[in-house]
This record gives structure tokens, C-alpha cells and sequence, in this order.
């Protein structure tokens, strides 16, 4: 049994790749690392370097590697860039995932693990988003998520492949230093970045109907998010035929952005005062996934709270920016 990861040399893509080679499976990397960072991958995996969208280069790496089964992470996934740039993100990320899943077809790969993500939701009024929750997604990133998810299931209907969407919720924390995100795009990393340089957390919109009046949002550690990748992949390695399975990956736990503003200023020692301005158009008041269905499906939980995402995302933040250590 050898997986084939797609961005597996990205944040999350490498996270994937040490706790399944940790666990004794054969993993290969395809990633044209434009952002992925090689060095991030366990000792002996194989890396070929390379687009999802270069069919030639897709099917000799399916046969060459014996796959059996991909984990598909590689993805454009900024938000604001795929408003300005939807052509752009279909192209990435439905059209490259069109030209994978051909191949995967030709190869006679029979397991498919899709990384989709929880803006397939849009901004839904509820308590808890679960899977069962309308998806209706507000920017192009979350309709390509979306559409991705429709071509993988459709796919496996059509060809006996067992495959599996996961629907990420916030990805922060690092298992290792080394392994830490290094972009600044998601809230964590954010904030670090203003302290780093001298200047305070922004926290936008505190008249939200919460019970602080900032945004709520459901945190997942990389090392939680990683390990549910293993326990799918093995669920799709014991199942027969076509089969989809559609799974929120979360806590099932609201963090809202004041409590983490103040949980930041605590691990790294900031005193200052976040800067209040007002809301980002399309930003939910509240965004927190039913984990129910992983549970029950799986036996799977999330074990890892957010302290640990942020003491362990600081510790990669000083690793790779060592300026925030010396302030």
C-alpha cells in the first residue's frame, strides 16, 4: 500500500506525511513547491516535484510508486486572492483536481482522500455545522472546495473508488518546530506577526451576537487534523468498492477571537492592547463544526487543545523568525 500526497510538502501536506510514515505506511510526495518546503519531509520519502495538472508526469508517478490511494492537498487557498483571481483558483483547484482524478482513473487507484475545507458552508445561523448543514459558500476558494468535492464523489460512483472529503475547520499548532506554518494568513500566525513587529493584534468586529461580542471559531491542531488523515485512510484501505464518506474535522469547541487574542498575549508575553476595527465583509459570527459523525464513523476525537496550538505555533513562529525570540 503506498499513498501518494499531493502538497505534501505544504504546512498541513508534511504534517500528513510524518504521521503516516510514523505509522508504517509507504508515502510518496508530488508538490511543485512554490510554497511547500521540502526539508519538511520525514528522511526517505521521495518527493516529486511537479503539478496535479501535468497529466505525463501524474501517470508516471502513480505506476512508478505502485499507488494505491492519494491524500489530495495541493490547493490555492486564500480567500481574499480567490476573489480577485477566481479564474485563477478554478484553474488550480478544480481543474488540476480534474486532471488527478483522470489519472487516478487510467491507474486504477481505488481510494481517494480529499482535503476540502469548512468554507463549503458560507456563513450558515446555526449552533453547530454539521454535515448535513446546506453548503453555500460565499467566495470563489469555498465554491472550488465545493465542486472539488462533487467531482470526487462522482468519480468514485462512477468507477468503484472509495473515497472521503474532509471539511478542515481552523488548522493551527505545529507537532514539531520545524513543521510550523511559516505563511501569515490564518489568525494566529496574524497576530504573531503584528507582535513580532512591534505592533498589537487587530481584532476586527466586537458587535457580533456572541457572548464577547468577537467572532467564534473551532480551532483544530495540525497534530489532531494529521492523525484524522491516518484514520480515514485506513477506514478507505479496509473498505471494498465505491463508498464516500464526508467528515467535519474539528473540536466542536468555539474559541472566540478575544479569548485567543488574550491566550496570544499570555504564551508570548505581549502587553499591549488589541487594536478594535470594524468587520470583514462575509465573516460568520459563528463557525463551529458537529464532530458527531467522525466520532461514530471512526472513533475518532480531537485530543489537543488550544492552548497547545498556540504555544506550539509560537515555538515555530521564534524558530523561523528569530527576531520575535529576541524581542
Amino acid at each position: 500500500m503506498t499513498w501518494l500526497i499531493t502538497g505534501g510538502a505544504g504546512y498541513i501536506g508534511a504534517h500528513v506525511a510524518h504521521t503516516m510514515t510514523d505509522a508504517d505506511e509507504r508515502v510518496v510526495v508530488l508538490d511543485d513547491v512554490t510554497s511547500g518546503v521540502p526539508t519538511r519531509l520525514p528522511a526517505g520519502v521521495p518527493l516529486v516535484r511537479g503539478s496535479i495538472a501535468d497529466r505525463e508526469l501524474l501517470d508516471r508517478t502513480l505506476a512508478e510508486h505502485d499507488v494505491t490511494g492519494v491524500v489530495h492537498l495541493a490547493a490555492k487557498k486564500q480567500v481574499g486572492e480567490s476573489v480577485e483571481r477566481p479564474l485563477y483558483y478554478y484553474r488550480e483547484n478544480v481543474h488540476g483536481l480534474t486532471v488527478l482524478l483522470e489519472a487516478v482513473v487510467a491507474a486504477g487507484v481505488p481510494r481517494f482522500l480529499f482535503s476540502s475545507s469548512a468554507a463549503v458552508y458560507g456563513v450558515p445561523d446555526v449552533e453547530l455545522i454539521t454535515e448535513e448543514t446546506p453548503a453555500e459558500p460565499i467566495n470563489p476558494y469555498g465554491e472550488t472546495k465545493l465542486a472539488g468535492e462533487w467531482l470526487v464523489r462522482a468519480t468514485g460512483q462512477a468507477h468503484g473508488i472509495a473515497t472521503a472529503c474532509l471539511r478542515y475547520f481552523n488548522v493551527a499548532g505545529a507537532a514539531r518546530p520545524e513543521l510550523a506554518d511559516t505563511g501569515v494568513f490564518n489568525i494566529i500566525p496574524m497576530f504573531f506577526d503584528r507582535i513580532t513587529r512591534g505592533e498589537a493584534p487587530r481584532i476586527f468586529g466586537t458587535d457580533y451576537p456572541t457572548e464577547d461580542g468577537t467572532c467564534v471559531r473551532d480551532y483544530i491542531h495540525i497534530s489532531d487534523l494529521a492523525e484524522a488523515h491516518l484514520a480515514i485512510a485506513r477506514r478507505l484501505e479496509a473498505q471494498r468498492g465505491a463508498g464516500d464518506l464526508t467528515v467535519n474535522i474539528g473540536r466542536g469547541r468555539g474559541v472566540s477571537v478575544r479569548e485567543l487574542a488574550d491566550l496570544v498575549a499570555e504564551v508570548t508575553g505581549f502587553t499591549g492592547t488589541p487594536v478594535v476595527e470594524g468587520r470583514r465583509p462575509g465573516d460568520a459570527a459563528r463557525a463551529v463544526a458537529s464532530v458527531d459523525r467522525i466520532a461514530e464513523e471512526l472513533g475518532w476525537t480531537a485530543s489537543r487543545d488550544v492552548r497547545e496550538m498556540v504555544e506550539s505555533a509560537w515555538e515555530g513562529w521564534r524558530l523561523h523568525h528569530p527576531e520575535a525570540a529576541a524581542r
